[in-house]
């Protein structure tokens, strides 16, 4: 029997060194699976500090831009106000300098008066003094209080002419200081001329220039003609009776036109601070239509429409202006058909701001 059971335990499996193989070997796979989620964890967390300080820089200089941008903006209206207070400096300064010129004139006049007085005073001290010394002459025993009177005199004399030649060097440079100041007054006020006449000048050259290149384009055409220093364009032209909408005729001659300004435009020096002014006119025939309650709105409305169109076509905005006088300039003050046509147009002048 003792020999039947121990071929039993002999024969039976063993499964616990299987199990820890087992045991180890998941131990090993937990082991790297936790090793590679911690080195993604770090490789994600370096990557996400990365995107965070490349966020941060990208704001901060975002941040300068903006900061620098409000400064520019800031200079810039800094610059205006100087540029205002430097204009109302300079007037300021001409009224002082006439106010300070007149006054120096004042001196001027009441330092010759007094030079006048002191001439007077000296002459009459030469008078006395002549007369001490012809009795000084004449008396054979002086006594001291003659000689002390005299040398006081003498003193006094000295004193005097020292006090006029002091006088005199002061309503010199006095003169000399008005003479200059009034020089550079002068001199001012020719550059100041001169500098408006050169503007008034340029503008008026390349005015010149800008009808010369206009007419050109334009040509002969019925119902466009030059007046003065304006382009008229008959209000049948580019609107209907009645209308302020562009036509497709109006619209192709308008094209044609904002073609040649923006080239003739784009060569007028950036200091002319030029303008393109559109008229718009009507006749004295009182409007009778819903939208436009008098000839001042149809007249408004229409220049409005011819300087939109011009502004589409690359006129800058900000150099149109648009004006509407109603019936209230007219070319022909007649009441027959042919005048109340002409009153009707449309006029377009380069001008000055």
């Amino acid at each position: 029997m003792a020999s039947s059971s121990g071929r039993r335990r002999r024969g039976g499996i063993n499964i616990w060194p299987g199990f820890v193989d087992a045991l180890a070997s998941l131990l090993l796979v937990v082991i790297f699976v936790l090793l590679v989620f911690v080195l993604t964890q770090f490789y994600l967390g370096r990557v996400l500090s990365g995107r965070e300080h490349t966020i941060t820089d990208l704001s901060r200089q975002l941040a300068g831009l903006v900061e620098q941008l409000d400064i520019e903006k800031r200079d810039n209206a800094e610059l205006k106000v100087n540029l205002g207070k430097a204009n109302e400096q300079l007037a300021n300064q001409q009224s002082q300098d006439n106010q300070h010129l007149a006054l120096l004139q004042n001196d001027v006049d009441a330092l010759n008066a007094l030079k006048a007085e002191l001439e007077k005073k000296l002459a009459e001290m030469g008078d006395q003094a002549a007369q001490s010394q012809g009795q000084l002459a004449q008396e054979r025993q002086l006594s001291e209080e003659a000689r002390a009177q005299a040398a006081l005199l003498r003193q006094q004399m000295a004193a005097m002419q020292q006090e006029m030649a002091r006088i005199a060097t002061a309503l010199n440079a006095s003169e000399a200081l008005s003479s200059e100041q009034k020089v550079q007054i002068a001199d001012l006020g020719k550059r100041l001329n001169a500098a408006l006449a050169s503007k008034v000048e340029e503008l008026a050259r390349y005015r010149s220039e800008f009808f010369g290149r206009l007419r050109k384009v334009l040509g002969d055409r019925p119902g466009i003609r030059i007046e003065g220093d304006r382009f008229v364009f008959q209000s049948e032209l580019l609107f209907a009776s009645g209308s302020a909408e562009l036509g497709e005729n109006g619209r192709a001659q308008l094209a044609r036109l904002a073609k040649s300004l923006v080239e003739v435009t784009a060569q007028l020096p950036t200091d002319i601070n030029w303008v393109l002014r559109v008229d718009g006119h009507t006749d004295k025939v009182p409007i009778k239509r819903d939208n436009f309650a008098s000839n001042w709105e149809l007249s408004t409305a229409r220049a409005v429409s011819v300087v939109k169109y011009l502004a589409s076509q690359g006129i800058p905005q900000d150099r149109l202006a648009a004006a509407g006088f109603g019936e209230f300039q007219p070319l022909d003050k007649g009441d027959d058909p042919a005048a109340l046509a002409k009153n009707r147009r449309i006029e377009i002048r380069l001008d000055q701001r």
